[in-house]
């Protein structure tokens, strides 16, 4: 080794005076020395090699900076300088192959780059083998079609809510998206529902029969879409004159606020707690009182959770339901542990789902 590793230094000191050509045909050689005794090289060895690289890299042409990019993306003991080099070459053909494959450049690396280049390279990234949420979430934002097709088709990729909640979002007229989408087993029971109801028949039709889970959503979707149209009949059985007047009392001095939904809660008030959450969620009446009639509370512990009103205060809502005869006094503590899992990103982004939803179109 000591006898390579006096033949690297020897390069090293050639460098500066070498032309590029000459530079190149230098580089291949020093990475053809580098896979000959891989497993021979500790870490200093390692940086040796990396430093060499880089400096050998400088102002050569594409294509060899292309082929070293290539011959070291499946190297997973690759000088990670180097790697991380051609990870933000703006040249697709270099930086591709190390975005795709190699083990070498971590989250901080991917997310810098996803944030900051085109989408080819973010399309690159969407390929490799396994992603982290803090990368997808990323892709699915800033990325085309292209690439959240691929981040959304990539079972290797961790999704957060938040990501899914905007991959519903970026479905909506898109089949295709939508299918991948939705036969992914860990969307959200809520966000399925939603990709669900917007999506066409044929969507429906092809998840219902590949995924079983998602028959059964489909189902509940149709089962809300009545509801919804029952919530219409209910809200002109309701006399809701005196909760909006009040409610539009508070929102003009400002005083529509947690403490308000709070008071209207304890007070038994029904109309009023709904149309003051309306209010606040920017929904519409009978959305939110859909959303209060249900047995099943995710979409409203969602609203709750997106205007960032505190656990009290969800709990008296919770407790007006019950006291309404709505849900059990016993199932409180575990609606209230939903409200607590939920993060305030992802149920505003539902929420925003919701509003596009309820806005674009009337329901069926």
């Amino acid at each position: 080794m000591t006898a390579e590793l006096a033949l690297i230094r020897e390069v090293e000191n050639s460098v500066a005076a070498a032309s590029p050509s000459r530079r190149s045909e230098m580089l291949h050689k020093t990475v053809d020395l580098f896979c000959a005794a891989l497993d021979e090289f500790a870490y200093d060895d390692l940086s040796i090699f990396d430093d060499v690289l880089i400096r050998l890299s400088a102002d050569i042409e594409l294509a060899a900076r292309a082929l070293l990019a290539k011959r070291l993306a499946p190297i997973a003991q690759a000088p990670p300088g180097t790697v991380r080099m051609l990870a933000f070459d703006d040249a697709i053909e270099v930086a591709g192959p190390v975005l795709t494959q190699s083990a070498r450049l971590d989250d901080k690396t991917l997310v810098e780059i996803a944030k900051t280049k085109g989408q080819s390279h973010l399309l690159a990234i969407s390929q490799r083998g396994a992603l982290s949420d803090a990368v997808t979430d990323i892709l699915i934002e800033r990325g085309d079609r292209d690439v959240v097709l691929s981040t959304a088709d990539n079972r290797g990729a961790s999704i957060s809510d938040v990501g899914f909640s905007v991959l519903v979002r970026r479905s909506e007229g898109d089949d295709m998206l939508a299918e991948i989408v939705g036969s992914r087993p860990e969307i959200p029971a809520l966000l399925l529902t939603a990709l669900i109801e917007q999506a066409s028949q044929t969507v429906r039709a092809k998840l219902e029969s590949s995924h079983p889970r998602a028959k059964a959503e489909v189902r509940r979707a149709v089962a809300e879409a009545a509801d919804r149209v029952e919530a219409r009949v209910r809200s002109t059985m309701i006399d809701y004159t005196a909760a909006l007047a009040s409610v539009e009392a508070l929102r003009q001095s400002g005083r529509l606020d947690e403490h308000a939904i709070a008071a209207f809660a304890q007070a038994g008030d029904y109309p009023a707690t709904i149309a003051g959450l309306a209010a606040m969620c920017d929904l519409p009446l009978e959305f939110v009182e859909q959303a209060m009639a249900r047995d099943r509370s995710e979409a409203l512990m969602v609203l709750a959770k997106a205007v960032g009103l505190s656990r009290s205060t969800a709990q008296e809502i919770l407790s007006l339901r019950a006291k309404k005869g709505i849900i059990a006094d016993a199932q409180i503590v575990e609606r209230l542990a939903r409200f607590e899992r939920l993060r305030p990103a992802t149920a505003q982004e539902i929420v925003q789902i919701f509003r596009a939803r309820t806005t674009a179109k009337p329901a069926p």
